[in-house]
């Protein structure tokens, strides 16, 4: 009798660790939005495959900001892609909210460098098109769109139409159909990129103010360092071609954050000396053999010829 009841209890135990590791597991999986492992991805030229990532890992918890700088030509938007689910990587494994990424799904929408709004649609329309194909009714989707477009300052423009919208007007409006899609996860492809000084500021503090309010998952690619030190939690380095995590840079400043602040430009320096190395490579495999790296110009050691002035000097 003692014995069963040991047996029974040693049984009971083995149940409440197991029924503990479960649990543990689904919270790390709750706080565990983005999981990369070992993506690799080539493409093929004429003269063979070309590797663009190379075994790259990362990691995004819940509701982090986490920014992706590199070189031109180093993956970070085939990255976004694969996160996407807009392109299959070769090898390796993408996790996003708990699921194997396979193809694209509305957990994940992608805001480009161009606002890719429908010109024949006005403004409510386009950031309500999503939810309509959603199959939300017409009240409810209108309500869902005003919210936004008021998170985003555009609810007096809700009837101006696509034409009439200055650049940042209207990735504000990209921004609000995303968000009214209510995914877990917003992938952010230089979406300011093509934007004036001006309006790239102010759509930085928009930006900030939108996160910390809807505490989204956000990667965020960009070339610019300041925007990528104003904006993220954490800052990933990918190396030159093919792509590779280089370094890891972890962003401790308090929110929100101006570009022109000293201690943004203190990070923006310390992120820039890893990054020439980068940059350096790119620029001596770009280059012609007889150019030189110094003034990015052609290079001669040819002597200027002597002019005969006449009187036969």
């Amino acid at each position: 009798m003692s014995e069963s009841v040991g047996v029974d209890n040693l049984i009971a135990l083995d149940r409440v660790k197991d029924d503990s590791v479960l649990a543990a597991s689904q919270v790390n999986s709750v706080r565990q939005n983005l999981c990369i492992q070992h993506v690799s991805k080539s493409f093929q030229s004429k003269n063979g495959s070309v590797y663009v990532l190379e075994d790259i890992n990362l990691e995004i918890k819940q509701g982090e900001f986490v920014c992706l700088v590199g070189p031109s030509g180093c993956g970070k938007t085939t990255l976004m892609n694969i996160v996407a689910g807009l392109e299959k990587a070769d090898s390796g494994e993408v996790w996003a909210n708990g699921r194997k990424v396979n193809y694209a799904g509305p957990d994940r929408v992608v805001i480009f460098q161009e606002a890719a709004l429908f010109p024949w649609l006005n403004v409510i329309k386009n950031v309500e098109f999503g939810l309509k194909l959603k199959g939300v009714s017409s009240r409810e989707r209108r309500d869902i769109a005003l919210e936004y477009l008021k998170m985003v300052h555009l609810t007096r423009f809700q009837n101006a139409h696509v034409h009439e919208l200055s650049g940042g007007m209207k990735q504000r409006v990209a921004i609000a159909r995303a968000l009214a899609m209510n995914p877990e996860m917003l992938l952010m492809d230089e979406p300011f990129s093509a934007l004036d000084a001006q309006t790239r500021w102010i759509l930085h503090f928009e930006l900030q103010n939108i996160w910390m309010k809807t505490k989204k998952t956000i990667l965020f690619v960009t070339h610019n360092i300041r925007e990528a030190v104003c904006l993220a939690d954490r800052i990933f380095i990918l190396s030159t071609s093919p792509g590779r995590i280089k370094k890891e840079f972890f962003v401790d400043l308090p929110r929100p954050r101006d570009d022109n602040d000293v201690s943004v430009a203190e990070y923006s320096t310390k992120i820039m000396k890893e990054l020439k190395a980068e940059i350096d490579k790119v620029v001596k495999c770009e280059m012609d053999a007889d150019s030189c790296v110094e003034c990015d110009i052609k290079c001669t050691t040819v002597e200027p010829a002597k002019t005969d002035i006449g009187g036969g000097i």
